[in-house]
């Protein structure tokens, strides 16, 4: 167990509890505020405390943790008037969690360096799972001594904690992870309903597949979602087609040619256009039996 430290946790969603309720576990003080009220009861009752505010979150705060959806809450989170750069003292080190742009990364370093505020991109991979079981993998972007300091904090979320660069690093690597998730998942889609649509029990065809060169944890986490087509979001679709617009717009940017990609951003986008952005991104599946034409309950 690291050394408790006094933690703020803003964003208390469907990776953020979990997470923010670990860092509990593993004995720091943890202030959690959210936007529902169920979520911060639901930390306190996990032993945390909840906060009225931002403000009321961070002001006593040695680590700032931030987790939520995308670029535009990042920048009201964390850039905003009334948002954690406004109100935490100088040394504070502020670790975003959120996938987001490299860009809203370096821009959120560049607004906090003049006030001796220090940050740290670290988007994670696992869903929902890996952060309730703390196995997820954090990617981390920052400089390296306030990495080294901020790691045993995060080896209470996940067991793959990684430096990989400088500020908005993180970032580009996650858009890699999503970029091979997302072609992952469309392509064990396809394989389901080709298994099915030749009378082969599924679950074994997946159990040996599993076992092989094919097997991956997309396959073992995802197979239950498609089989029993339970798609209860751990992580949205609508989520993923916003990181398919990232690594799209971070590979033009670096002059990557991306075609596979590019083709199952596609599919993502199409999934969302059929009414499925609510839904985990293993409901692909549902697009892959639309262009099958079988039925789609």
């Amino acid at each position: 167990m690291s050394a408790s430290r006094k933690i703020a946790f803003i964003g208390l969603g469907i990776m953020g509890s979990p997470m923010a309720a670990n860092l509990v576990k593993a004995g720091h003080t943890v202030t959690g505020f959210n936007l529902q009220q169920p979520a911060i009861d639901a930390l306190v009752a996990a032993g945390g405390k909840g906060a009225t505010s931002i403000a009321d979150a961070v002001k006593d705060a040695e680590i700032v943790i931030t987790m939520v959806p995308a670029d535009p809450q990042v920048e009201q989170v964390v850039l905003g008037a009334d948002g954690v750069l406004a109100n935490v003292a100088e040394g504070t080190l502020v670790i975003d969690m959120s996938s987001i742009t490299p860009q809203t990364s370096i821009k959120v370093e560049a607004a906090a360096k003049p006030k001796g505020i220090r940050t740290l991109d670290a988007p994670v991979s696992g869903g929902e799972a890996g952060a309730i079981e703390a196995v997820l993998s954090i990617m981390v972007g920052g400089d390296a001594a306030d990495f080294a300091e901020a790691k045993p904090i995060l080896d209470a979320l996940g067991t793959t904690v990684i430096h990989v660069g400088p500020a908005g690093a993180g970032q580009t690597v996650k858009a890699a992870n999503q970029l091979i998730v997302a072609v992952n998942i469309q392509v064990l889609a396809e394989a389901v309903v080709f298994l099915e649509n030749a009378g082969v029990d599924l679950p074994a065809a997946l159990d040996v597949l599993g076992g092989g060169l094919a097997g991956s944890t997309v396959l073992n986490r995802k197979k239950a979602n498609m089989i029993d087509r339970q798609f209860a979001p751990g992580f949205r679709i609508d989520l993923h087609h916003k990181d398919m617009g990232i690594v799209t717009d971070a590979a033009r940017a670096v002059g990557a040619a991306l075609p596979v990609g590019a083709v199952v951003a596609q599919l993502v986008a199409s999934a969302r256009a059929n009414g499925d952005g609510s839904l985990d991104h293993s409901a692909l599946l549902r697009g892959v039996e639309r262009l099958s034409g079988r039925e789609v309950k």
